[in-house]
């Protein structure tokens, strides 16, 4: 929250251009949260934009309900709105299937060198990570480098494969 929006717009862009890194293009099928602007998350519509330009299959989340998320894919006629959450999603579309998930990027406040990540604490990227294939790669999107330890990991945790931050991509 303590970076400007010109600094929040650079890294965002940094962070995108380190995705370009990754080894994920020759999949097709791609899981993508939108951010929540109200949290200063990584402008991940940067990201969306790679993966409409190299012709992705893009699947966006919904809240269902205090526990859960639908997945959508995202096509031309896809209406998008802010939830009471103030998370952007879409409004309805056509379900997708997690366990066919190629691709996984993951919000995060922080992540450790272990691969775990700290999110908002109410759990909706872990039950859904637990719902995919295990050979899913699942990829945090970061402003900050990891930290070298997250103690209070819950026995459930699905660890991330990378973590992409402006300067470097870290795997786990």
């Amino acid at each position: 929250m303590a970076l400007s929006m010109d600094e929040h717009q650079d890294l965002s862009f940094s962070v995108a251009n380190e995705c370009l890194k990754l080894p994920i293009w020759d999949y097709q099928y791609f899981h993508l949260f939108l951010p929540m602007t109200s949290k200063a998350e990584i402008d991940s519509s940067l990201v969306l934009t790679l993966l409409q330009g190299r012709d992705k299959e893009v699947i966006l989340p919904k809240v269902i309900d205090d526990l859960d998320l639908q997945h959508i894919l995202l096509t031309d006629s896809t209406r998008i709105v802010t939830n009471a959450w103030k998370i952007p999603e879409p409004i309805q579309g056509i379900p997708f299937d997690p366990k066919l998930l190629d691709v996984i990027f993951v919000p995060l406040l922080i992540c450790d060198l272990r691969g775990h990540r700290v999110g908002y604490g109410k759990g909706y990227y872990d039950r859904f990570l637990k719902k995919c294939h295990p050979k899913s790669l699942k990829i945090g999107l970061s402003f900050f480098d990891p930290i070298p330890l997250i103690e209070d990991i819950y026995e459930g945790d699905i660890p991330l494969d990378y973590c992409v931050c402006p300067e470097k991509t870290y795997k786990f």
